[in-house]
């Protein structure tokens, strides 16, 4: 580790011992109000004069909480999701970049254990190898978000954190990033720009935008942090017999390979690694594309909780690794969001906790629309469909 990055590591476990003996300011309310409360905080947490005038000059953006809010495109079907995403231009350039900085990625390799396809899975699909980045001012971006009462817990200890990199120097008051806060090629919130940071090319720095190899070496360091199990595989494509115990597919079981191959699963192609316990996930039920996702993969949903978006992430992985294009199957056909919202009323109406009714096929509904597959004597499979809708 350089200089920088204990530095940097040493200012924030100052900062946020102080932080968690101050008062947290509440969400909500005037604005103007709480910004001023947000920058006693950040006084007491240790944040200086630079970083301190940065967060006064906050602002809201309205815009961010109709992104934050909207959030549309997380309902589409994994397939769907998938080719939208994976486009061969995106191939191609991903093959490139990991011949282009491969000693970089085998540091990664060396270190943290991390495959480079993965890094260059989120790095693609974050920002085009670094095409796009976000234009929001991530200062204001995360003042909105931190103010705003549905998850101040995640971003109010981000504004400290820029406060920090402000106040030190390593990004300007006005640097830019995504809707959510995120800077940089491999989008990391500011707290994980200060833990996890890495200067990937030597200079001293830790320059997440316009440096790749830190970019690179930073999401190495920060897959390891979250538990990456170094070496080891992540989505691995199965095919899976026409009748089995589909309740068991999905996160929440995890079994030994063995048992899933006794239960008739298959790899696609090669051999199944056998080494640690899997999920099966079936993204569009049982006829549809079917994986064997292995420990690693948990470190993709803490990247990101979107079961459709790291399912995409963990796939074009493979594919950069060298995995064929999955096989769709014949899936049945899904909801749209009008209908997967009525099926969401449905479920609540029954008892079942499905999270806000907003469209989106999350862990919740999976699960709801399990056990009434399973209480209808449906293939359950967690795939809902207009039968299951109808039945309701």
């Amino acid at each position: 580790m350089n200089n920088t990055a204990r530095n940097l590591l040493a200012v924030l476990a100052v900062g946020a011992t102080t932080a968690t003996a101050s008062a947290q300011v509440p969400c909500g309310g005037d604005f103007g109000a709480w910004r001023k409360a947000m920058v006693e905080e950040a006084r007491a947490a240790g944040v200086g004069q630079a970083g301190l005038r940065a967060i006064g000059s906050a602002q809201v953006n309205p815009s961010v909480l109709r992104r934050d809010r909207a959030q549309g495109v997380f309902t589409l079907d994994f397939a769907t999701f998938a080719g939208k995403l994976i486009s061969q231009n995106r191939m191609d350039v991903g093959r490139s970049k990991l011949r282009q900085y491969d000693s970089t990625f085998q540091r990664v390799r060396a270190e943290f254990g991390v495959a480079p396809e993965v890094i260059g899975a989120f790095w693609g699909l974050e920002t085009d190898f670094g095409g796009y980045q976000g234009d929001f001012n991530t200062l204001n971006a995360i003042a909105t978000l931190a103010h705003d009462c549905r998850r101040p817990e995640l971003f109010r200890p981000q504004m400290i954190a820029l406060g920090e990199l402000i106040d030190l120097g390593i990004v300007p008051a006005d640097i830019t990033g995504a809707w959510a806060g995120e800077i940089g090629q491999v989008q990391v919130l500011p707290e994980d720009y200060l833990t996890k940071g890495r200067d990937g090319d030597g200079d001293g720095r830790i320059r997440l935008k316009t440096s790749s190899p830190d970019a690179i070496m930073t999401a190495g360091n920060f897959l390891q942090a979250l538990g990456w199990r170094a070496n080891q595989p992540w989505l691995i494509e199965v095919k899976v017999p026409s009748s089995m115990e589909w309740s068991d597919a999905g996160l929440h079981t995890s079994l030994p390979v063995a048992e899933w191959q006794g239960r008739g699963v298959t790899a696609r192609s090669g051999d199944l690694p056998a080494s640690a316990d899997a999920h099966l996930l079936l993204p569009q039920g049982r006829k549809g594309p079917a994986f064997l996702a292995y420990p690693n993969f948990r470190v993709f949903l803490e990247w990101n909780q979107s079961l459709t978006y790291v399912t995409t992430a963990a796939y074009f992985a493979t594919r950069l690794g060298g995995a064929p294009r999955f096989d769709i199957g014949s899936p049945e056909p899904g909801l749209g969001r009008d209908q997967m919202k009525s099926l969401q009323r449905k479920l609540a109406a029954r008892g079942h906790d499905v999270g806000d009714i907003d469209g989106i096929l999350g862990a919740g509904t999976r699960g709801a629309v399990r056990k009434e597959q399973q209480r209808l004597g449906l293939p359950a499979d967690a795939w809902p469909t207009a039968r299951l809708l109808n039945a309701l």
